[in-house]
């Protein structure tokens, strides 16, 4: 998982590290987390409210689509409104993004690549932070396995949410399932932090005593 902080006053002070322990406004307790499946031609996203180990609530879901036959340019700006629109009508605590990898199509990673830095670019701007999962993380915390289908995640992310049909499209269900994982490992490493801070906390009382 990679943490990009909100900016303050500055956007290149945008700063990257290797754990993100949000878990809400203050910390901890139920966070709602808007997951980004970017796309160039299909960007899906997807709300869920919720703590490991409760049950969790979706929020809303939606895809924002572009025309190839337009320039990149302005396809770019339509996903930045789109993506600007969602954050103020359902105001999550953390954007979740699917970290991109490599793929043996250039030009359908680059478009990819481009739609989840237009993401970043508009959740540092909201003051929000960002993580980014691979789709194996992904996969893993929502289904048990990091080699499970699309039809797999879809079919977990219906039942998870307790929703009477599957999200669709399927950009839209990965995104829900980006949001999933975030909670649930979130929360975990929240708990994590929490420990470590406690333990570093005694180590220091017992070095003054």
């Amino acid at each position: 998982m990679l943490c990009v902080s909100p900016a303050t006053d500055s956007l290149t002070r945008i700063r990257l590290s290797n754990v993100c322990s949000v878990t809400g406004p203050e910390g901890g307790g139920l966070v709602r987390v808007l997951g980004v499946d970017p796309g160039l031609t299909r960007c899906g996203f997807g709300v869920v409210e919720g703590t490991s180990g409760r049950s969790l609530l979706q929020a809303g879901h939606g895809v924002i689509r572009t025309s190839p036959a337009k320039d990149v340019g302005a396809r770019l700006v339509a996903l930045a409104v789109g993506l600007d629109a969602a954050i103020t009508t359902h105001r999550p605590d953390v954007v979740a993004v699917e970290r991109v990898f490599s793929q043996h199509n250039v030009r359908t990673v680059m478009g990819t690549a481009q739609a989840a830095g237009v993401a970043i670019l508009v959740a540092a701007t909201a003051g929000l932070p960002v993580v980014l999962h691979t789709p194996s993380e992904v996969k893993a915390a929502v289904t048990g396995s990091g080699r499970a289908t699309k039809a797999q995640v879809t079919a977990m992310v219906t039942r998870l949410l307790n929703l009477a049909e599957a999200p669709t499209p399927a950009d839209a269900a990965d995104a829900l399932a980006l949001a999933i994982c975030h909670i649930w490992r979130g929360s975990a490493q929240a708990r994590l932090d929490r420990a470590l801070s406690a333990d570093r906390v005694l180590a220091a009382q017992r070095g003054a005593s």
